[in-house]
């Protein structure tokens, strides 16, 4: 009797914690979405601002931003009146994301100290970063995000760990997770406050994102009962044109997606009730993860969000940077509207104005057929006939305006017309002056540069510390060098000690490849590449091929480069090189002589690696001496 007692009672307070877990997930559930509706008001003008750039850059510019808080379109007045678009905004995107494009800077990481091990250790995770980026394709995201943020002002990376690589252990298929990084634009993130300053600064953020059902049962294991959500989507809309024609052009507007659901992910940064952070997943009504934040990615080993931010220029106090479409607008709309005048004015100088006494003629007929060659116009007897009313000229202040606004256009945007039109201004012919504009351009885009570069180094060190948290086992990965020649090696999370990242090379506007090159055509036209007898060296012919992005131009230093590849090895292992007798000894010599010179013998072992490397130098000489039957030292 008393073990069904406690049976009974058993199922009973089973079934009360089940109901309590209920609420409570239902009160969790409620609370995300109550949080993430204020958020999204909060946020409201600033996607405003977003979707009308948007507009504009696709040529959608007879819009506004309503009273109600929406993108409504501008109707004509009259039937004649010209409603064309002269896109400037897109092309000075194009050219600022083309310019853009060339910062790619390599993240490489510094060693905590000269140990080997720490050596080793730097030098390995080097070689992650550069495999992780060819596999991620990391140039083409940074493109899309640069798109993003010239546009809107802020992108943001998600830098995640996700289903990667599968391998088959025992005959059974193992999933390996590997470092997963996407472009998140803006409309997809929400923080706690549109004031602070970075993410740094938020407590918690909001990534909101639509997802199909199948893609939600595919990655949480939950079914969701799908629905419609509105997203944004590109739509085709009549709204320019001019007397008797029409044309379509491409806008932002809303659209619906059939059996979506929209995922709500918060998380939010350690803190007394959440030490370790915490992240909370809803789907509608259910909640698909809660828990702690999964990854480490502090600097002191501490949990954090798996974001980094990207802008085109940052504002004092605002999370949300802003982007030259901002400044373009305005100028944008007055160009337009002069241009459409410009042109109604000449249209009726060239369709005219015809003036007529009331019932002197058939209105009906003369609107229908206006004035063709060789019409007979019949008026009425006694009346006055018909005249074309003068309408003057176009004033000449149409043009001075228009040549305002188009410098307008290069003060707001910060693109100089060399840079814009491809086009040496009239009155500069200098070489060293187009040298100085285009100059100038780099140094107006420095504040854009400098936020990729920083989203990079800050990705590079989360794609480190993710795989130092989760590659726990052998992880294979391959490199590929410019000459085509690939790497294949193994690591796990125990060859990762440092994080340090820094750039292998400074701003690449500021050093691009032309002036690279016209360096090295000066530096050899003035000698400072040749040697005491003015030859030039093998090894300095092949880096000055590399250098101006021939590479091994017509296989003409394949033998060359082979050797200095295989005395580079030999620089790395030492102590099992040998000396072959077809080594190309002035090579091996040059470059361990190198190895000891620039201190990355010491790096490696201290004195004793050193002497190693001296010995093997001995090694090369004596060869060499014996097989030229000389006594004579090199």
């Amino acid at each position: 009797m008393s073990n069904k007692i406690s049976t009974t009672k058993k199922a009973v307070t089973d079934d009360l914690a089940r109901k309590a877990q209920q609420l409570r997930t239902e009160a969790l559930v409620n609370d995300i979405h109550k949080d993430f509706e204020q958020r999204q008001a909060m946020r409201r003008p600033y996607e405003l601002s977003w979707q009308l750039n948007m507009n504009f850059m696709m040529g959608n510019q007879y819009c506004t931003v309503s009273g109600r808080g929406d993108i409504e379109q501008e109707d004509k007045y009259f039937f004649w009146q010209e409603r064309q678009v002269f896109n400037h905004i897109a092309p000075i995107v194009e050219t600022r994301v083309s310019k853009l494009s060339k910062v790619r800077p390599r993240p490489v990481v510094r060693p905590f100290s000269n140990a080997d091990s720490d050596v080793f250790s730097a030098k390995m995770s080097t070689k992650i970063l550069d495999s992780t980026t060819e596999r991620l394709a990391l140039s083409t995201l940074i493109q899309q995000a640069t798109m993003w943020s010239e546009v809107c002002g802020t992108v943001f990376y998600k830098v995640t760990w996700g289903s990667g690589k599968t391998i088959s252990y025992n005959g059974n298929n193992i999933a390996l997770g590997d470092v997963n990084i996407t472009v998140c634009p803006p409309f997809e993130i929400y923080p706690d406050s549109n004031v602070n300053q970075s993410i740094a600064d938020c407590q918690s953020v909001i990534h909101a994102r639509a997802y199909s059902v199948e893609d939600i049962k595919r990655l949480w294991g939950v079914d969701i009962a799908g629905g419609r959500v509105r997203v944004f989507a590109i739509d085709g809309t009549s709204v320019i044109g001019g007397l008797g024609y029409n044309s379509t052009i491409s806008g932002i507007t809303h659209e619906t997606k059939n059996n979506h659901a929209l995922v709500i992910e918060r998380y939010t940064r350690p803190n007394s009730q959440y030490p370790q952070g915490r992240l909370e997943i809803v789907a509608g009504n259910q909640l698909l993860y809660e828990g702690d934040l999964p990854y480490v990615l502090g600097e002191e080993g501490e949990r954090d969000f798996p974001f980094v931010r990207q802008m085109a220029f940052g504002h004092a106090g605002c999370f949300w940077g802003s982007s030259v479409v901002d400044r373009c607008i305005p100028v944008q709309r007055a160009y337009n509207a002069l241009k459409n005048r410009k042109h109604e004015f000449i249209n009726r100088l060239s369709m005219g104005v015809l003036t007529v006494e009331d019932g002197s003629v058939d209105t009906d007929n003369l609107e229908e057929e206006g004035l063709s060659p060789g019409k007979i116009l019949v008026y009425r007897q006694g009346a006055t006939p018909p005249c074309m009313m003068d309408c003057g000229s176009v004033p000449v202040d149409f043009q001075y305006e228009e040549d305002r606004l188009l410098n307008e256009f290069t003060a707001v945007s910060g693109v100089s017309e060399f840079a814009f039109q491809s086009t040496a201004p009239a009155n500069i012919n200098s070489g060293t002056a187009l040298q100085q504009l285009s100059n100038q351009d780099d140094n107006r885009m420095a504040v854009s540069t400098d936020s990729i570069r920083e989203a990079v180094r800050v990705i590079a060190k989360y794609v480190l510390r993710l795989y130092k948290q989760y590659a726990h086992s052998g992880y294979l990965a391959k490199i590929a060098d410019n000459k085509g020649n690939v790497e294949a090696f193994y690591f796990n999370s125990n060859d990762i000690a440092s994080t340090d990242v820094v750039f292998e090379t400074e701003n690449e506007l500021a050093n691009s490849i032309t002036q690279r090159r016209n360096l090295v055509m000066e530096l050899l036209s003035k000698g400072v590449l040749t040697d005491a007898d003015g030859n030039l060296p093998q090894t300095t012919k092949a880096r000055i091929l590399e250098m101006l992005g021939l590479g091994n131009w017509e296989n003409a230093q394949d033998i060359t480069q082979l050797h200095i590849s295989r005395a580079q090895q030999e620089n790395i292992a030492i102590g099992s090189a040998d000396v072959l007798p077809i080594d190309d000894h002035r090579l091996h010599i040059t470059e361990h002589t190198r190895f000891v010179i620039g201190g990355e013998a010491f790096k490696l072992g201290q004195q004793a690696y050193v002497q190693k490397v001296l010995q093997h130098i001995e090694q090369h000489q004596n060869t060499m001496e014996a097989q030229n039957g000389k006594g004579q030292q090199i």
